[in-house]
């Protein structure tokens, strides 16, 4: 495997995901921002922060998956969550887990950041996903 997952030890816990990522290969995939959208760009989830965030990692994994590269291959997701309040972090975590099975998510995740913004391009988007990924 060209991804190895690591907390050491001393680092921030409990969370949902790994501090640490060491990757080796020579192919990177860079997946943009993925939103709620399909590729006709209708919208696929209703207003709630779960079901959208289950929707783009399913659009990440499309991405990942036309580079020839699945969730196990990567070593970072950055979100960006609009209006971002702590009371929120149960529909985000819940969202994640609606899809872990899935689309193969690792448990803990690999190292992510969810970044709070006041908006992004359209006002009914509550996140988006970048992922970042390395193949042998």
């Amino acid at each position: 495997m060209s991804v190895q997952l690591l907390t050491p030890e001393g680092m921030f816990q409990p969370v949902p995901y790994h501090h640490v990522s060491v990757a080796t290969g020579s192919r990177h995939v860079h997946v943009a921002g993925q939103i709620n959208r399909d590729d006709q760009a209708n919208r696929l989830a209703p207003d709630d922060l779960a079901g959208q965030v289950a929707v783009a990692l399913r659009n990440t994994a499309r991405g990942l998956a036309g580079a020839g590269a699945t969730f196990s291959d990567v070593v970072r997701l950055r979100f960006f969550v609009t209006r971002w309040d702590p009371a929120k972090m149960g529909d985000f975590l819940a969202g994640i887990e609606s899809v872990r099975e899935e689309l193969g998510l690792p448990d803990p995740l690999p190292p992510l950041s969810a970044i709070g913004v006041d908006y992004l391009f359209e006002p009914d988007v509550l996140v988006e996903v970048e992922a970042y990924a390395i193949l042998d």
